[in-house]
């Protein structure tokens, strides 16, 4: 079996943007993409498409989106994935698959999103269709409530964490300034972002706005080929390792501090690739709200349940400290456009590989884990990649 590789890519910046839609924002990356990578139209054999909407757009039916922008992709098999926000890798997986069963050579992986269009009452309602809504539904404070539960409940278990949230704010802030497709570009320190203030106001229990990820428009592109195509071109990233595991959706049945499904999604990838945390160069994790990223350091084997704090107190996760975590800003910084997350995750990854990726190099960078989820630690997706050529 010929094993995917990515071959290039390209990413809009992420914000408050112009482009009106997904259409515009896909059209606007796809032809970089393909000059990344060297290839025209013609040689794509299929397109993935990662969009959520479920209500950011009356416009549907996305994967047919591509072709408006190019119609030399009018007769290429094109199909739009959704899981929350994974929706991005999971249609990398998709495309990974269609190349892996010999369907195909080259594939195209487009993520994108349009948020910024729609009133934050609303956007904060359609994010809850990634919740269980029979029972998650009524939530003060949309899907960052459910996030502030899950800090409520971690902070009775294992003490009041603030600063350390706080901290990883700062963090990834002072990491997106050097991210030129960042949303947000500004440093916060961690006195300011462990504040509350009119600039910084609570938003769901003890989650302050520095602890959100932002509402963003934008979108990314990556372009797989099999090995022997790979061969011939300029850069190859491929995957020691790729999992995926889920959990069930319903927080009321689960531990949901446990993140069971992101725990075991890192155990098979680890254990697929045959490394350890001590051999990766940098993670690009799913920091949707602070609390998150907290609890994946245990999650992905950094610390013991409830010991998350201790791993941005000593420095671990610093871009400079043992396993930089994020030193893209992450979605705190650089934007969490939903369908675009997981792509734009895997390509700040591969441009580090690449040593691509300018003021947000990590030097030396060889090995790079991705964590993506979709809901509440639902769909949890981990790639553990390296640079081939």
């Amino acid at each position: 079996m010929s094993k995917a590789q990515i071959v290039g890519w390209a990413h809009s910046n992420f914000g408050k943007v112009e482009a009106p839609d997904t259409e515009a924002l896909m059209a606007g990356v796809v032809p970089k993409a393909l000059d990344h990578a060297g290839i025209a139209p013609e040689d794509v054999d299929g397109i993935f498409v990662g969009v959520f909407n479920n209500g950011f757009s009356r416009q549907d039916f996305q994967g047919a989106l591509v072709a408006m922008g190019d119609e030399r992709f009018a007769h290429t098999p094109a199909t739009r994935y959704e899981n929350a926000c994974a929706t991005g890798t999971a249609a990398l997986h998709g495309a990974m698959d269609f190349i892996e069963s010999g369907r195909g050579r080259i594939a195209l992986v487009v993520g994108a999103e349009k948020m910024t269009a729609t009133p934050n009452v609303e956007v904060g309602d359609i994010l809850l269709g990634a919740s269980y809504r029979k029972e998650e539904a009524d939530v003060e404070g949309g899907f960052a409530g459910l996030f502030g539960q899950i800090a409520d409940k971690y902070f009775q278990r294992h003490g009041d964490r603030s600063e350390e949230l706080a901290m990883i704010a700062s963090k990834n802030h002072r990491n997106g300034l050097e991210n030129p497709y960042a949303h947000m570009r500004k440093d916060f320190d961690t006195a300011f972002c462990n504040t509350v203030s009119d600039r910084n106001p609570r938003v769901a229990g003890p989650l302050r706005r520095t602890d959100c990820s932002l509402v963003s428009d934008g979108a990314a592109v990556l372009v797989l080929a099999d090995e022997e195509t790979a061969a011939d071109m300029t850069r190859a990233i491929g995957f020691r390792a790729r999992a995926q595991a889920n959990d069930i959706m319903a927080m009321s049945r689960r531990d949901v501090l446990e993140f069971r499904g992101a725990r075991m999604a890192w155990a098979k990838a680890l254990e697929q690739s045959g490394l350890t945390l001590d051999d990766l160069s940098l993670v690009e994790s799913h920091d949707c709200f602070t609390i998150a990223e907290l609890i994946e350091y245990e999650a992905m084997g950094l610390a013991e349940p409830g010991q998350g704090h201790r791993v941005i107190r000593e420095g671990i996760t610093q871009k400079d400290g043992r396993l930089p975590v994020n030193p893209s800003g992450g979605l705190k910084s650089k934007g969490h456009p939903i369908g675009a997350t997981g792509v734009s995750m895997h390509v700040m990854a591969a441009m580090q590989l690449a040593g691509e990726a300018e003021g947000m190099q990590i030097p030396g960078a060889k090995l790079a884990g991705v964590f993506n989820m979709g809901g509440a630690a639902v769909a949890n997706y981990v790639s553990i990649m390296e640079r081939v050529k």
